[in-house]
């Protein structure tokens, strides 16, 4: 066989298998082909790939492989930030303007060069979209009306932010580090931006392109986002105008697969490399097979339910407080979570300024009861909870309904995909709602702010934090999380974060419930692999193949 020939025949067997990758077809697999990552990951929770939109688990990792933005996460150090697209960055004397200077000869995966004007036009898109993750921005002060006055390019390689207040520094440079500080191609999403009537949904004369960065992409990331299909596949490939080191794989492809069983199998059959959603019993079953490996990493992701307050019933303090005694965590821990989660009971998660490890609530159905005859629901009551479909959520739901039963109350479970029930949670439609989340950023503010901080709690507000979904006003702990936000003294701003923590634990309407540690099987002919501190410190770039 000629050298020409072979090489051909190798090329059809790579696309073919490819092929057979990306199929509909849950049940057909295919080995992965040497130059492609293949992963079996949940990921019904996308909803949009816009970073100025995207507010997911899942997204988020696929964005921060995809687009960069100024600084991010210091990996070797997570109390610290480093240059990406930012070569560096001053302070002025009284606190409020950062000047960043870009590194020079970036480009976009488009080839369009990246220079400040894009920077700018990332924040005033992200801002004036207003869609859920806009308030990380809008907390500087920045609105529609001032943010190109107050988010600019003084010149080609300068980007200047001035925020309203003298804020820690090292908070406003982790904020920066979030998925909505992405910077997109200005050029690439005005060519593909609608214009539009002013509405609710868009206030201005044209959409900034998200009804294209939905699907599409515009970004500068080590990896293009080429495909994704809902419910089935999100498929990335290199980007060659990456300015960093070069990718070794050619494309990264995530297969939603929901069953812990079925990835395992697939990992097993070496269908795919990777798999992300391993119950314990399946974890403890592959990592005796060789040629398989085992790696996990703590997250700060914490699974919480939260009682929606516009529930006159959920609403009464005795009622709330019971709820955090109908839950065995004992049980879940032992069971559900072993290995892949720690019971954690404070909104703030280990590892980061002022965390508590407090854990003041056990099962005890009587004391549970004493507290629902004080609210005048003494033979209980009915209500329903949003689940996501997955494991371990599901598993936890129906272990809380059992527990709840034993007080009289009577808990029915509506199930649906990822995009389903956080649709519906964010609109404010649910009773009670189990779900996770993830901190936007290394900083305590990034929990305290969403479990309290609830400025407008008219279905109008548009800081739609936790507090917000669930219908909770605690004016008093806002005004406490605000202030925490210019104390420079981290020993006192910790105290601040503590206090907070246990006013929630006290009184909030959230139910914590653990703390994730992410496990993965994968292929030990993987190198390079490693799961980071977060979901958006999941770095693809650096793995190869034997």
């Amino acid at each position: 066989m000629s050298r020409m020939l072979s090489k051909r025949m190798h090329i059809m067997t790579t696309t073919a298998a490819l092929a057979l990758l990306l199929a509909g077809v849950p049940q057909a697999f295919a080995a992965t082909p040497a130059d492609t990552l293949v992963q079996g990951w949940a990921v019904d929770d996308i909803i949009t790939l816009d970073p100025g939109e995207a507010f997911e688990i899942s997204t988020a990792e696929i964005t921060a492989n995809s687009y960069s933005k100024l600084v991010n996460l210091d990996l070797n150090d997570t109390s610290k930030v480093v240059g990406e697209l930012a070569d560096s960055w001053t302070i002025s004397d009284d606190g409020l303007t950062y000047t960043f200077k870009l590194k020079p000869g970036l480009k976009f995966a488009s080839g369009n060069p990246i220079t400040a004007e894009d920077v700018a036009f990332s924040f005033e898109r992200a801002v004036k979209l207003d869609k859920s993750p806009a308030f990380l921005l809008t907390q500087f002060g920045l609105t529609g009306d001032n943010v190109t006055e107050k988010a600019k390019a003084a010149d080609e390689t300068t980007f200047v932010l001035t925020v309203d207040k003298a804020y820690a520094p090292s908070f406003v440079l982790n904020v920066l580090t979030s998925t909505v500080a992405s910077v997109v191609d200005k050029k690439v999403v005005m060519e593909h931006a609608k214009a539009m009537t002013p509405t609710d949904e868009y206030k201005y004369d044209t959409d900034f392109g998200n009804e294209f960065l939905k699907t599409g992409y515009a970004g500068s990331g080590a990896f293009k986002i080429r495909e994704w299909r809902a419910n089935e596949v999100v498929v990335l490939e290199r980007n060659d105008n990456y300015f960093g080191e070069k990718p070794p794989l050619a494309r990264v492809i995530y297969r939603h697969m929901k069953e812990s069983a079925g990835q395992r199998l697939a990992l097993e059959n070496g269908d795919i490399d990777v798999a992300r959603n391993l119950e314990p019993g399946d974890v403890d079953a592959v990592s005796k097979k060789e040629g398989i490996a085992i790696t996990s990493a703590p997250k700060g992701t914490l699974y919480y339910f939260s009682l929606n307050q516009k529930n006159e019933t959920l609403a009464k303090p005795e009622v709330i407080e019971a709820f955090k005694y109908l839950v065995d965590y004992d049980a879940i821990g032992e069971t559900l979570i072993k290995g892949i989660g720690q019971i954690h009971q404070t909104f703030l998660p280990a590892g980061q300024l002022g965390a508590l490890d407090d854990k003041p609530y056990t099962l005890d159905v009587a004391k549970a009861k004493e507290l629902l005859a004080k609210a005048g629901v003494p033979d209980g009551f009915s209500v329903t909870m949003d689940v996501r479909n997955t494991q371990p959520v599901t598993g936890i739901a129906e272990n809380v309904q059992q527990t709840l039963a034993q007080a009289g109350i009577k808990l029915e479970i509506i199930p649906g995909d990822g995009k389903q029930t956080l649709t519906k949670y964010r609109a404010r439609q649910h009773d009670i709602y189990i779900g996770q989340w993830g901190s936007d950023y290394f900083d305590p503010n990034s929990n305290a702010e969403t479990f309290t901080f609830n400025p407008d709690n008219s279905d109008a507000g548009t800081n739609k934090t936790l507090a917000w979904r669930n219908a909770w006003d605690p004016k008093d702990l806002s005004a406490k999380t605000q202030a925490a936000l210019l104390e420079k003294d981290s020993a006192k701003r910790a105290a601040v974060y503590e206090e907070l923590q246990k006013e929630v634990l006290a009184r909030g309407p959230f139910v914590m419930l653990f703390q994730q540690i992410e496990v993965a099987g994968y292929s030990d002919k993987l190198k390079g692999f490693k799961l980071g501190p977060s979901f958006d410190t999941n770095f693809v770039y650096t793995i190869s193949k034997e």
